[in-house]
């Protein structure tokens, strides 16, 4: 493992900023010819319907070999090519395969964006990541072979912008690496088409003669304004790095995430127990001159064969202990399954909270919720059963008893109000009140047997009733009469009368909790 982790949030702010631009060159070819190997010594060419006739959409090397290009009508390139294979484009399908390559490349960087002007390309952004690779030239090495190993035909630059890289990747003959400050340089023998121009721009261009970036680069600006618009001078200053160029990631990365690349790939539980370890130890620095906790942790480990394995912690209190963060973490170690090795890893903390500093007391007392030993143990219980199964009400100011609680999800929320302790209470409330059938001597007294799922009990003992009515200003109805009640067996229940006992209509037994 490596002995530092980049984070996408704590870049030095004296760090140059890079930028990586992937080119796949026959992205939907290579893509089909990965599907279907035997296509490799057959010419086939991607088509889809453009105002009722068939145009080209993609291209084999063997198809753009034999003169068939990009936008020419299917029936043209069957008549130049024979034997050449037409296969039906779908929409979208090309945006969905970049989407799919620019997750798996934020293993090199945490912030990766579809190019979204020839959407055939990736830009990164890789501010702070060479370092872990051995360096730039490593870094687009390791890059080109992985892509290509895939079966993709790629082109590589990296440039201080992603302009620069963009038209160096695409149009570049000398290098691929960009020396920091040098894309003025790298511009000037290219095309105009490395600009990322549009088509009556270029035209223009090619019109005045202009076949190089070095043509027109020292013209005044006013000049090139009057010919060419704004939208050209924004292309140009973007690739020059006088203008900013905002990318927009596929996977937002968050304020709290730490990243470790494995020299080589690690597959067994104690090697990942040391490599969570690094990343809690950096994050949780971090995290403490923040004065933020972890609520939810994911860490991603990236294998060698392009799968992703994943698990979350969370916890009911914030925190930035390491130990205790550990501890979580290594209950979910055997759901890890790293194949044939993971070869990076990346800590996402999504939330945090704010961690209040622990008040020193001079006499132990009953600390309550407020005990982070107990904080603690519930971490760990709901990492071993499940989140869900741990569950915490507070109470809330309605009079309708199965209004008078409200769920919470965290462990340190103070309630609004107390506790109602003036009368008893079931342990165990129906969340809908179910309807009994009830015998009653007279109807205002407690019943003298119910009927509830069939069985009959048997009333020895009855307190009440307590009146509890309805909450007008929500809505309307019949107030409840509540009963506790005993059984010959022991057994103690909530009954309720809905509605007062000479209203026929509205007057109805249920059966609402049971006590202890």
């Amino acid at each position: 493992m490596t002995g530092k982790a980049a984070n996408s949030g704590r870049l030095d702010k004296n760090m140059q900023r890079r930028f990586v631009s992937i080119w796949f060159c026959q992205l939907l070819a290579d893509w089909q010819l990965i599907r279907r190997p035997e296509l490799a010594a057959v010419p086939f060419v991607f088509a889809a319907p453009v105002h009722g006739r068939m145009m080209i959409t993609a291209v084999s090397a063997l198809a753009a070999a034999a003169g068939i290009e990009k936008g020419m009508r299917a029936a043209d390139a069957k008549a130049i090519c024979a034997g050449l294979e037409v296969l039906n484009d779908k929409p979208g399908r090309c945006e969905k395969l970049l989407r799919a390559l620019a997750e798996w490349c934020i293993r090199y960087a945490p912030i990766v964006a579809i190019d979204e002007f020839a959407k055939d390309g990736l830009l990164l952004e890789v501010s702070g990541c060479p370092h872990l690779w051995g360096g730039e030239p490593a870094y687009i090495k390791e890059m080109v072979w992985r892509l290509k190993s895939k079966g993709y035909t790629v082109r590589l630059a990296i440039a201080d912008t992603p302009g620069a890289a963009w038209a160096v990747a695409r149009f570049g003959k000398v290098s691929p690496l960009v020396a920091s400050g040098e894309q003025a340089t790298a511009l000037l023998p290219l095309v105009p088409e490395a600009l990322r121009l549009e088509a009556p721009i270029l035209a223009k261009l090619r019109k005045l003669g202009f076949y190089q970036v070095k043509s027109f680069m020292g013209m005044p600006r006013s000049v090139l304004r009057r010919r060419f618009g704004e939208g050209f001078l924004l292309r140009l200053a973007q690739a020059l790095g006088t203008e900013q160029e905002t990318l927009i990631p596929v996977q937002v990365p968050v304020d709290f995430q730490e990243r470790l690349p494995c020299l080589e790939p690690i597959r067994t539980p104690v090697a990942i127990e040391m490599a969570i370890t690094r990343l809690l130890e950096n994050l949780c620095t971090r995290l403490k001159a923040a004065g933020k906790g972890l609520r939810h942790g994911i860490l991603t480990g990236y294998r060698l064969d392009g799968q992703l394995v994943k698990v979350a912690i969370g916890t009911n209190a914030a925190s930035h202990s390491v130990s205790h963060l550990l501890k979580l973490f290594k209950l979910k170690i055997d759901h890890i399954r790293p194949g044939l090795g993971i070869e990076l890893f990346i800590l996402d903390v999504p939330k945090v909270d704010d961690v209040a500093a622990a008040q020193e007391t001079m006499w132990a007392v009953k600390p309550g919720l407020d005990d982070q030993g107990i904080m603690r143990l519930l971490d760990r219980v709901a990492v071993k059963v499940g989140p869900n199964v741990i569950r915490r009400y507070l109470p809330a100011t309605h009079y309708w008893p199965e209004r008078s609680v409200q769920p919470t999800f965290s462990v340190t929320e103070k309630p609004a109000a107390a506790w109602r302790l003036d009368m008893p209470r079931p342990t165990e409330l129906l969340p809908v009140p179910v309807a009994i059938e009830v015998m009653a001597l007279i109807p205002d007294h407690p019943p003298r047997f119910f009927i509830y799922k069939g069985v009959r009990h048997q009333v020895v003992k009855a307190d009440g009733p307590e009146r509890i009515a309805r909450e007008w200003w929500l809505e309307q109805g019949e107030h409840r009469d509540y009963y506790q009640v005993e059984d010959d067996q022991g057994r103690r229940y909530w009954l309720f009368r809905s509605g007062h006992y000479t209203s026929e209509k509205q007057f109805k037994w249920f059966i609402h909790g049971f006590f202890a």
